[in-house]
């Protein structure tokens, strides 16, 4: 299927300032980049860099006082292979690929050890396997309420089990650090969804079973067929859409995905990859 995705941000800038985003759609095996447009206003300078394994794409640049928008647009063709790993087991630390075990280990937003003794009374007595994760997001999904301005940048996966509220970022970590607490290889991933309501940047996770990553949405606002792959890492301080260094405000952002319909595609088709 192919997608449309459009992303639009709008800043107040107070001093120059640095920004890292991270908003354009990661090349792989699984989605083609059939088109895309990346516009800055005012047209500033800017460096695109791909720095770890799973490609992830930032864009660095410096924006003086003043106001600042960024426009990005893609048409993207998704081939996602999704398989039922129901029976699919989990593998032992000694059998790891090493490239994996990073996303076994704590890190910010994602304190596994800290939530070593919830996991192990909630999860640890579950036939290890595909559907203890599985079960992992359905105890997200039940206990922890879906609630728009209950968390903040700051807020953690421990300080969400405790509260018990959240959204997407929040159900994401906790999904990650639980995995991470039965040393099941986790991490996050930011995407664009479609059919998602109202339209926003999404955050689900990956654990590592089997012989490969499986993709899990513990919030189960979208389907997973129409995830757009942005950025992948160990949490949201990896991946967020933006870092700033400086005074910013965001004053506006708009996120729309939609599916190419069938008499557009040989237009777009035709369309060239571009960066401006």
């Amino acid at each position: 299927m192919k997608y449309n995705v459009i992303s639009q941000l709008v800043y107040t800038i107070n001093q120059p300032s640095t920004f890292i985003f991270n908003l354009q759609v990661v090349r792989n095996d699984f989605q083609k980049i059939i088109a895309e447009e990346l516009r800055v206003d005012p047209q500033l300078p800017f460096d695109e860099l791909i720095v770890d394994e799973n490609r992830n794409r930032y864009v660095r640049l410096v924006a003086p006082v003043g106001n600042l928008a960024v426009n990005y647009q893609a048409t993207v063709d998704l081939s996602h292979f999704f398989t039922d790993g129901k029976d699919t087991a989990e593998v032992p630390p000694s059998q790891l690929p090493m490239e994996t075990f990073k996303y076994l280990y704590p890190s910010r937003y994602c304190q596994s050890d800290m939530l070593f003794g919830l996991v192990q009374s909630e999860f640890n007595n579950l036939e290890p396997g595909y559907q203890r994760v599985a079960a992992i997001c359905d105890w997200i999904y039940e206990k922890v309420t879906y609630l728009s301005g209950s968390s903040d940048s700051q807020t953690s996966a421990y300080e969400t089990a405790m509260q018990r509220a959240g959204v997407c970022r929040d159900f994401a970590h906790l999904g990650v650090g639980f995995c991470r607490a039965l040393n099941i290889p986790a991490r996050f991933v930011s995407v664009y969804a479609y059919k998602l309501e109202p339209q926003d940047f999404h955050a689900v996770f990956e654990a590592y079973l089997g012989d490969r990553w499986y993709l899990f949405d513990a919030t189960k606002l979208a389907p997973k067929e129409g995830f757009i792959r942005v950025g992948t890492g160990r949490d949201a301080a990896d991946v967020s859409v933006a870092t700033i260094f400086g005074s910013v405000k965001l004053e506006e952002m708009k996120i729309s995905v939609d599916q190419v319909r069938q008499e557009k595609e040989a237009d777009n088709m035709g369309e060239a990859i571009a960066i401006a």
